[in-house]
C-alpha cells in the first residue's frame, strides 16, 4: 500500500513539473522601428541599417552608389 501511495506522489510531482514547463509563455518579441533606405527605398529594422551623412542605407553598396 505504501508503494502505491509513493508511486502516486511521484507521478503527481512529475505531472506538475511538466505542466508548469508548458505553461511558461515564450518571450515577447521586441518591436523595433523600421527605417527606409535612401537609395532603394526598402524598409528594414533600425538595428540593421547603415547610417552615413545623416542618411540611412540598407547596405554599404547602396551607401556608395548613393554618393555617386
Amino acid at each position: 500500500m505504501a508503494k502505491l501511495i509513493l508511486l502516486a506522489v511521484v507521478f503527481y510531482i512529475l505531472y506538475s513539473l511538466v505542466k508548469k514547463q508548458k505553461a511558461v509563455p515564450p518571450p515577447a518579441m521586441r518591436e523595433e522601428e523600421m527605417v527606409r533606405c535612401a537609395h532603394c527605398g526598402i524598409h528594414l529594422p533600425r538595428s540593421e541599417c547603415i547610417l552615413s551623412g545623416g542618411e540611412i542605407f540598407c547596405s554599404d553598396e547602396h551607401r556608395r552608389l548613393h554618393r555617386k
